[in-house]
């Protein structure tokens, strides 16, 4: 299976359409909790003059310029395949990490908020503001108005034509460019003017919020070979900043882009401040912070390892800034509610609810967090923490650590249910055996069920067995692995589609058989099994709402669906999400500002053009 990379070109490749599977990086210990509902808050933004609560007095508040020059290295642990976002390759972490100090699409992601911001564009289509229109017959409308001020760094003005030209480009059927949605935009619908562009798709879809995050300077590209000629070089910059030099195998080096158009909102300042920006690449861990250390790079996102976060944690008191965010990998707890889970476990009695419940309140999320994370975050409230935390209900907090709760459930169950000759039912855990967090989960359970008043058995499988097999099969009772959460709305409406009770594996994602009807006919012969054991008036709502979701693009519709969803999921315990696995950034404060950890696929450079020295 694929392993999971952040980032890839118009952020389509969130993860392919903002859904993969977090199967690989199970060799990796490292894991995380859930995120708050905002990182940290961001700075007010200053004014030049302001009024004061008399209406007889006014103060004019002076602000402080920032200083330009000087320049930033940044550490990585990788090195780039390619500039070319829309190359093999392209979709690497440190690719779009890069790319993101010398490129410009649509949308960012803003490391603060963790949601979508406009970047290129005035703001982000929306059925509100008229940038989003679902027609009369089924189609949908999409129109961007881009910035006057936004130029290439030649001078030329990003333009339409610019759209056209980047769309054009992801359809030609010679580039392995990915392709989902741009698909489906209906040729002749296409308008390109000076500042404007529009485009309609032959279906609503809340996907769109994610395409054109790359855009192509026509002008230079046209006639050229863009597999080939821009992997070392890259095209016309319209970021911050413009690639200098390449000196592979040591450091990529870029420098101040004269003719970037943004202003620091703050100053009113034209960006960047910095003269350039160096990253360096360091593939040894070790090496990387012992770089950071000794001030021979500025800035990291390490892997995120308890010993890399421990062993720089202490450099706050010399001036560093050290941030440790949850990430977008995000691990669950879950119940198999398939017939192939008895040849596991033939005493499942996963079906009850009264069980999943008395689960959920059986588990101490703060001990995993401390045990596992060193307490480095908190428990997850929600799934939806990973993908926008600002929609979150918390929903899962209604099951805290409970045991005498979870046993008085158990009781319950077992004066309505046969639960074996000691009155307790017996589950079993399978997940993969060469992820330590996750064997060292397997072991923290063993107490937390024996006071929860429930049997409990762990059977750990390698991880090509598990996520192979056993998931497709849906041959375990009760399982644990991690998805990948991507910020908007588009990420969340894939991650409905998943619990989709009409997708049971091969055809959809729906690993759980939650509410699935009777699968046959299919090869291999494990995908064949009978109906759901939960199939409910739940379930039968959960399908509607999912439908529901695909089917509109308005963002305060899809709000409420996404609400009563995760309530549904919550309230029926079909899932239990535990953490989001760690991600840490770190930076010299004392000798540069402006920088903020971003834990998404935009990396800690979505803001690089605000970063200035401070020893200047």
């Amino acid at each position: 299976m694929t392993a999971v990379r952040r980032g890839g070109p118009a952020l389509v490749v969130l993860v392919a359409l903002a859904l993969i599977l977090a199967a690989c990086g199970d060799d990796e210990g490292a894991t995380t909790t859930a995120a708050p509902a905002t990182t940290t808050q961001p700075p007010a933004t200053a004014t030049t003059a302001g009024t004061s609560t008399s209406a007889a007095t006014t103060t004019t508040t002076a602000v402080a310029l920032k200083p330009y020059g000087g320049e930033v290295i940044i550490g990585d642990d990788q090195e780039p395949p390619t500039l070319n976002q829309f190359a093999p390759g392209g979709d690497n972490f440190i690719v779009v990490k890069i790319a993101q100090a010398w490129n410009c699409g649509v949308q960012d992601i803003d490391g603060y908020t963790l949601e979508l911001v406009p970047d290129l564009v005035t703001e982000l289509p929306t059925v509100a503001n008229g940038g989003l229109v679902v027609n009369a017959d089924g189609t949908e409308t999409v129109r961007y108005q881009i910035h006057d001020e936004a130029v290439w760094e030649d001078g030329t003005p990003v333009s339409g034509d610019d759209f056209a030209f980047t769309l054009e480009t992801i359809l030609n059927p010679d580039y392995p460019i990915y392709k989902a949605i741009y698909e489906d935009i209906i040729p002749d619908s296409v308008v390109a003017g000076p500042k404007t562009f529009e485009f309609t798709l032959s279906q609503p879809t809340v996907q769109a919020e994610l395409v054109f995050g790359v855009i192509l300077p026509k002008h230079q590209i046209e006639g050229t070979d863009f597999m080939a000629d821009y992997n070392g070089t890259g095209w016309l910059s319209c970021g911050p900043f413009t690639i200098d030099q390449w000196q592979r195998g040591e450091f990529i080096k870029l420098v101040r882009n004269e003719s970037f158009w943004k202003t620091d909102p703050e100053t009113g300042q034209q960006l960047p401040y910095l003269d350039a920006v160096v990253f360096r690449f360091i593939p040894e861990t070790a090496s990387l912070i012992n770089a950071f250390k000794a001030r021979e790079v500025h800035a990291i996102n390490p892997p995120p390892s308890l010993d890399a976060i421990e062993d720089l944690q202490p450099l706050e008191a010399e001036g560093a800034t050290v941030e440790v965010l949850s990430g977008q990998l995000w691990e669950h707890l879950n119940f198999q509610l398939g017939d192939n889970r008895l040849a596991r476990n033939p005493e499942s009695m996963n079906e009850h609810l009264l069980f999943r419940r008395a689960v959920a309140h059986a588990i101490d999320k703060e001990k995993i967090v401390d045990e596992i994370l060193a307490g480095q975050v908190e428990p997850m409230p929600s799934y939806v923490d990973a993908f926008s935390p600002s929609l979150s209900q918390a929903a899962w907090d209604q099951y805290d650590y409970n045991p005498a709760r979870s046993c008085e459930l158990i009781a319950q169950l077992c004066a309505e249910q046969d639960c074996g000759p000691d009155g307790r039912p017996h589950t079993v855990f399978t997940t993969t055996s060469n992820n330590d967090a996750r064997v060292l989960l397997s072991e923290l359970f063993v107490q937390m069920f024996e006071e929860g008043c429930i049997s409990y058995e762990a059977q750990l499988e390698d991880s090509v067995l598990f996520f192979g097999e056993t998931q497709d099969f849906g041959n375990w009772d009760l399982g644990e692995w991690a998805w990948v959460g991507t910020p908007g709305f588009a990420g969340l409406v894939s991650w409905h589609d998943v619990m989709d009770p009409e997708l049971p594996p091969p055809d959809g994602q729906n690993y759980y058989r939650w509410g699935t009807a009777e699968v046959t006919g299919q090869d291999p012969e494990g995908f064949n099994q009978g109906p759901s054991s939960v199939i409910d008036e739940h379930t039968a709502r959960f399908a509607e709402l999912r439908d529901l979701m695909n089917a509109t693009v308005d963002q305060a519709e899809l709000a409420a669906y996404i609400v009563e969803a995760e309530l549904i999921l919550a309230d029926q315990a079909v899932i239990i999400p535990l953490y989001q696995r760690l991600d840490p950034g770190a930076a010299w404060a004392d000798m540069f500002g402006g920088y903020k950890h971003n834990p998404t696929s935009a990396a800690d450079t979505w803001n690089i053009e605000l970063w200035y020295r401070k020893d200047l």
